[in-house]
């Protein structure tokens, strides 16, 4: 080992907040694929959010960079005169997203096809993927919160960071103390149900900051509120997610129909489009290059357990996880990694149980350069220090001055980043940072940035 590497060893050694964790750390040439240095590099470890890295190559490799996720819209009877004699049926296919002006938007396409009443049912169809809504190492306290959302083939999104099966909460003080605090839902919507029994908060300290919990009772849409926001507080964004995002999607889409003067007198309901049913109009996503920006620079877990069911429905005709991780793991084996050795139980990252070594990472990461679509894939990963959210993402506030393009991961205990990094003498290098059994991950990132900080400053010692 070269003594400079040697010194990135002593830096991980005299960590104390290492102490009793795993750090395991790969670093290659990115022209030639070599190992430069290790560090339990072989050891399978939990990659958090890295795991995206494989999702999102995946993806693009077996759906491609121009594939997009279609809502149509159908119908199972006569248009007389202004009147649909049938059933309306909107049919999702996991398009993430899915906002309220597209809803708006498919409304208006309804009308301008000459349809004004509805005789029968609104049905929403969201039968391209399975019913389970959750992947299975999803803690249970998770589910409430944006990053744990249910996943259907007909969602929603409160804005264009795309958190499918979400509900947005703008939360701002009261007039008074003691007073409610205001509350607005983005979308508007009914579908959740807010007990607001937050306070607003006198106070004469300036950088006294909002203390508010958002929570959704398990098994409903009823969205408690809690805690305290100061007077001369500025307004908070809150994420819940929904229980049943179909249903969801459903609500918002009728509101819309109402909207724009659709009248219907049938249920609304969820329902399977009849293979008879006559298509009245297809909208398309943005391309999957295009949503792997949100999907990988906000490390969008929706996104990532989307890709996998759809994988799965597409080349296998099940949307499910199952299926999904199977088209996954094999494609991965195309790509030359050894899936024998791994553990992959999700596409986002979440789970507990999904491991990787930090070189496996790091040699898929030098596999795909030659892949057509890595542009695509380059582009999505976080730029360190860029603070538009949609090139710097997750690392809008990490390591500035840095030329570092790379994934980060979180989830308790554990912090990761792997990517691709240029050294101040011009060194394009890929790594590979992976740290386990913390006592507190939120520490993690900085010790990820200064081992980082070295192997980028100290590249004139490191590679004499």
């Amino acid at each position: 080992m070269n003594v400079h590497w040697k010194r990135i060893e002593e830096l991980i050694n005299l960590e104390p907040k290492l102490e009793g964790a795993l750090i395991g750390v790969s670093i290659r040439s990115r022209k030639t694929g070599q190992i430069l240095y290790e560090h339990l590099g072989n050891t399978r470890l939990h990659p958090a959010s890295n795991m995206k890295i494989f999702t999102c190559a995946v993806g693009l490799e077996v759906l491609g960079e121009e594939y997009a996720f279609p809502t149509e819209l159908w119908i199972d009877g006569d248009i007389v005169g202004q009147r649909l004699e049938g059933n309306l049926y909107i049919k999702g296919k996991g398009d993430p997203t899915l906002l309220d002006k597209d809803f708006e938007q498919l409304a208006i396409i309804i009308k301008e096809k000459g349809i004004q009443e509805i005789s029968g049912n609104i049905i929403g169809d969201d039968t391209w993927y399975d019913s389970i809504r959750l992947s299975q190492d999803l803690n249970w306290n998770d589910e409430h919160y944006y990053y744990g959302a249910q996943v259907s083939a007909l969602t929603a999104s409160p804005n264009e960071d795309y958190d499918s099966g979400t509900v947005m909460l703008t939360i701002s003080p009261g007039k008074s103390e003691g007073d409610t605090p205001e509350i607005v839902l983005t979308p508007k919507t009914k579908y959740i149900k807010v007990l607001n029994n937050a306070t607003t908060l006198e106070t004469n300290h300036e950088e006294e900051e909002a203390d508010i919990m958002v929570t959704r009772e398990h098994g409903s849409n009823i969205v408690v509120v809690e805690g305290t926001i100061p007077k001369y507080s500025a307004s908070i964004n809150e994420w819940v997610a929904v229980w049943e995002p179909t249903e969801y999607a459903l609500e918002i889409f009728c509101r819309s129909l109402k909207k724009n003067g659709i009248s219907y007198s049938g249920e609304v309901k969820t329902g399977k489009t009849p293979k008879d049913a006559t298509q009245l109009f297809v909208r398309k996503s943005m391309s999957l290059a295009e949503l792997s920006v949100p999907f990988m620079k906000l490390s969008n877990n929706g996104h990532g357990e989307i890709i996998v069911k759809e994988l799965g429905k597409i080349k296998n005709g099940i949307g499910s996880w199952d299926s999904g991780l199977e088209v996954l793991n094999k494609t991965l084996e195309k790509l030359g990694v050894d899936t024998s050795k791994l553990v992959i139980r999700d596409g986002s990252g979440i789970s507990h149980v999904t491991l990787i070594p930090p070189n496996v990472i790091s040699d898929f990461l030098f596999r795909i350069q030659e892949k057509k679509w890595f542009d695509s894939f380059y582009r999505s990963l976080p730029v360190a220090g860029e603070a538009d959210r949609m090139i710097g993402g997750t690392l809008h506030e990490r390591m500035f001055g840095l030329n570092v393009h790379a994934k980060t991961g979180t989830i308790m205990g554990v912090s990761t980043l792997s990517g691709y990094l240029t050294t101040d003498e011009g060194e394009e290098l890929i790594f590979s940072i992976m740290l386990n059994n913390l006592l507190d991950e939120e520490e993690g990132p900085e010790i990820i940035d200064r081992l980082v900080e070295f192997i980028i400053k100290e590249s004139k010692t490191i590679f004499s």
